[in-house]
């Protein structure tokens, strides 16, 4: 399948069961492992596409976990960062081969990594309230505009969700409805880009089964996690997510 070794895509599957563990468990990074890892050994935009329907897929679980009612109600609630994102990916995607990923990668990573090291440092942020709709959007515009090109947005939110101190179980929540609407802009936009055609789509969708194998391992591990160690392995894991972006646009 187009012009993939078939080795190559048993090593993509394993990839995928693992970054599927991780956002069961931690409910973020599956893109940027996958696009990691992928970019190794496959050409970007497939790469790219490869992880475009088990990310959609997974995000659907994600959201909806807590039912439809819930769901509902985060995404009127984040609604301006819902829109930021759309709007940002749907301009971004079709500049995929053209613009530079070095500068958008140093540019996210930088203080990415930057707000995790000062939490963990136990130096708190919390964002002003009359600032929040400013922040949202922001947010939303930076990571829709990376996620176009990457397929990688979730960092920004995150950031977000930690400034405001949003509970556990909403944090898991709003990540979900967020990505899932971001996803699904992210395959309409790359459809139309020609990334996802009839070959790299099968690709795709043979990554699904093993992205839900890891997502429901995970999510037995969600499970036992208190509200701290959930807060500080999510800070573990963005702090490892800005450095693995600088170390792309230093390569």
């Amino acid at each position: 399948m187009a012009g993939i070794d078939p080795t190559l895509v048993w090593l993509a599957a394993a990839v995928t069961l693992f970054a599927g563990f991780v956002k069961g468990a931690i409910g973020f990074a599956m893109p940027m492992i996958m696009m990691s890892a992928f970019s190794a050994f496959l050409p970007g935009p497939v790469a790219l596409a490869m992880l475009i329907l088990p990310t959609l897929v997974t995000n659907l679980a994600q959201a909806f976990r807590q039912g439809v009612g819930p769901a509902l109600a985060s995404a009127r609630e984040f609604r301006l960062h819902i829109g930021a994102v759309v709007l940002a990916l749907a301009a971004s995607a079709p500049f995929v081969t053209v613009l530079p990923r070095a500068v958008m990668t140093g540019l996210l990573g930088a203080p990415i990594l930057a707000f995790a090291l000062w939490q963990l440092a136990g130096r708190p942020l919390r964002m002003r309230i009359e600032h929040r709709a400013r922040a949202e959007i922001g947010l939303g515009l930076i990571g829709g505009l990376y996620g176009g090109v990457s397929g990688i947005w979730g960092p920004p939110l995150i950031v977000l969700l930690l400034s405001l101190d949003t509970p556990k179980a909403d944090a898991l929540r709003v990540q979900g409805v967020v990505f899932l609407i971001g996803s699904a802009t992210l395959l309409a936009a790359h459809l139309h880009t020609g990334v996802l055609n009839s070959q790299t789509l099968a690709l795709s969708a043979l990554m699904v089964a093993p992205a839900l194998v890891g997502n429901r391992i995970g999510l037995a591990v969600q499970d036992r996690l208190d509200a701290g160690r959930f807060r500080r392995w999510t800070l573990i894991l963005l702090a490892l997510t800005g450095a693995n972006l600088l170390r792309i646009a230093l390569a």
